[in-house]
């Protein structure tokens, strides 16, 4: 599904030039669960953020489904992440004037789905949130928040969900409620599952755990699910 050839990133700092990325070579397929681990300013979000489409590398390529993203216009990439991919990043993203439901079914307004009110509200009640819908996000806990930031993500089906240490800004036992549940409505949809986290027990959840260092790929380690 995904394939990234030789990826490169670099960034012009006062001091000299910063290689955040160096040769990344992956293969990721069809509905497979990947962590990727490090310690900070080891590459992890850049990774995350060539995926989505939301910044494009300097030095090789990654493809979806075949199709080269850097061959894409800016409205192409656009309707890639529209039509292909959940987003779900540690700070919830939501917009503040709209409520638990208006979040949730906006991503299937944009794309002018039908009854895109009723699959909102499935979603939301499937995390829990069915009495809290019609609740604006500063009524919300933080918990919360992130429930209606993975429903979100996932109401429009997408092939590919892309998730950015979405406890990070959450307690422990609110955080492992949360992988809880990303795991499971992921597993129920079938849909690829990328993980940024610096959790190593959430990393061995995962199918396949892929570990950077100073913006090098130094290990791709595959193992039996353990959840």
């Amino acid at each position: 599904m995904i394939e990234l050839k030789d990826l490169g990133m670099s960034y012009t700092l006062e001091s000299g030039t910063l290689d955040v990325l160096k040769g990344v070579d992956v293969f990721i397929g069809d509905g497979e669960t990947v962590a990727i681990v490090g310690p900070s300013g080891s590459g992890k979000t850049t990774l995350l953020l060539l995926l989505a489409g939301l910044e494009l590398p300097q030095l090789g390529d990654i493809k979806l489904d075949g199709i080269s993203l850097s061959e894409l216009s800016s409205d192409e990439l656009a309707d890639v992440r529209r039509d292909n991919l959940g987003i779900i990043f540690q700070s919830f993203h939501l917009v503040p004037s709209l409520t638990a439901l208006g979040n949730v079914t906006l991503p299937l307004e944009i794309a002018g789905k039908e009854n895109a009110k009723a699959r909102a509200t499935e979603l939301l009640e499937k995390v829990g949130l069915g009495e809290r819908m019609d609740h604006y996000p500063s009524q919300l806990s933080g918990g919360e928040q992130q429930r209606v930031a993975i429903a979100r993500a996932l109401v429009h089906a997408p092939k590919m969900v892309l998730a950015d240490e979405p406890t990070g800004n959450l307690d422990i036992k609110t955080g492992a409620k949360i992988i809880e549940l990303l795991f499971n409505l992921n597993a129920d949809a079938g849909s690829t599952l990328v993980l940024v986290t610096h959790d190593e027990a959430i990393a061995r959840r995962c199918q396949r755990v892929l570990r950077l260092h100073e913006g090098q790929l130094i290990e791709d380690e595959s193992h039996a699910l353990s959840n």
